[in-house]
């Protein structure tokens, strides 16, 4: 048992989990970047099968060229498959309304009953 421990030291065992740590790491962005490649609408189906094609044959490049040319694209993809679970402000609501009732009001669109009104019905929904 003290042989085993010798031919292989805590320090290779460290490395071990980092390499594979590394490769699940890996396994897990090609399979979310070639998943948001087949999600896409505004793509054709050549343009995925050719996204697809350059992942397999030069995953590393393929994959890095994806993330920096689609990121912010990617995260707006991945929120609105959630439901847009980043609540964008004034986006809607009982306080988007009141938002859009008071920009009416500051643009002398609608009185100021006419925006408690708008409120009151916001609040009650």
């Amino acid at each position: 048992m003290v042989f085993a421990a010798a031919e292989y030291p805590f320090l290779n065992i460290f490395w071990t989990m980092i390499i594979f740590f590394c490769w699940v790491i890996w396994i897990w962005m090609v399979i979310g970047v070639l998943a948001d490649v087949f999600a896409r609408r505004d793509m054709s189906g050549w343009g995925k099968a050719a996204w697809a094609v350059f992942i397999i044959v030069l995953p590393f490049l393929g994959v890095l060229i994806y993330l920096i040319t689609n990121s912010s694209e990617m995260a707006e993809r991945k929120a609105e498959a959630y439901g847009g679970m980043a609540p964008r402000v004034g986006a809607g609501g009982a306080s988007g309304e009141i938002e859009r009732a008071k920009q009416l009001l500051d643009g002398d669109a609608i009185t100021r009953a006419e925006f408690e009104t708008l409120k009151a019905k916001a609040l009650a929904t």
